[in-house]
């Protein structure tokens, strides 16, 4: 089947990001039917959409190029959004990727603020610059979406620039349309720069210093 893409369980103080199952959908739908205003631009499935969502993300998944994670809440065990990695770039002699992206990521309303965003994107950068040795992850999202764009940046992401009709539009409204999409990047020389930045960011949600799972 050649190359494939594949994310273990990631265990945060927080968060457990888990490869995403069915059995996650049940949450999903909960947690997808709160507050939808900062929806405006992301996939994020309606609670009748959630299983069909689930399965197109394990289709994607099939394909070795994404590898879709649910974003487990530690303090309720349950899913409250997904992440994912997608669309690795693979070393000519196959040793593993040197850049993949972080996408497809959504939150419960309820779960916005709270650290748990900011914990994920600690552990997919660190399984990414540590484990799999990359030398750069990617972010992407619509040029328009400026709570998104502040949110990449508050990682230590650096801003790019704005790719113009780059990809696929999820704005309702613009089915079978392409967006703009502003670009950012962490590359590996950043990184323990970038790890400090957001330990720093997790230890204000915990009330002693952050300590981060290994």
């Amino acid at each position: 089947m050649g190359l494939r893409l594949d994310g273990p369980v990631l265990e945060g103080a927080l968060v457990r990001l888990e490869p995403l199952e069915r059995r996650h959908a049940r949450d999903l739908a909960v947690a997808a039917e709160e507050e939808r205003s900062s929806y405006g631009y992301t996939w994020v499935p309606g609670r009748d959409e959630v299983e069909q969502y689930v399965d197109a993300q394990l289709a994607r998944a099939g394909t070795g190029r994404v590898a879709p994670y649910a974003q487990v809440a530690k303090a309720s065990g349950q899913a409250v959004g997904a992440t994912a990695y997608l669309e690795p770039r693979w070393w000519p002699d196959e040793r593993g990727p040197y850049a993949v992206e972080v996408g497809f990521t959504w939150l419960a309303a309820s779960a916005q603020g709270t650290g748990i965003n900011a914990e994920a994107k600690y552990l997919l950068f660190r399984h990414a610059f540590e484990v799999w040795n990359v030398e750069r992850v990617d972010l992407k999202t619509d040029a328009r979406n400026e709570r998104s764009r502040a949110a990449i940046a508050a990682t230590g992401a650096r801003f790019e620039g704005v790719l113009r009709s780059w990809s696929a539009s999820w704005a309702p409204g613009e089915e079978g349309r392409l967006r703009d999409s502003a670009m950012f990047s962490v590359v590996a020389g950043e990184w323990p720069e970038c790890r400090r930045t957001l330990e720093d960011r997790l230890a204000r949600y915990q009330s002693t210093r952050y300590q981060p799972a290994r």
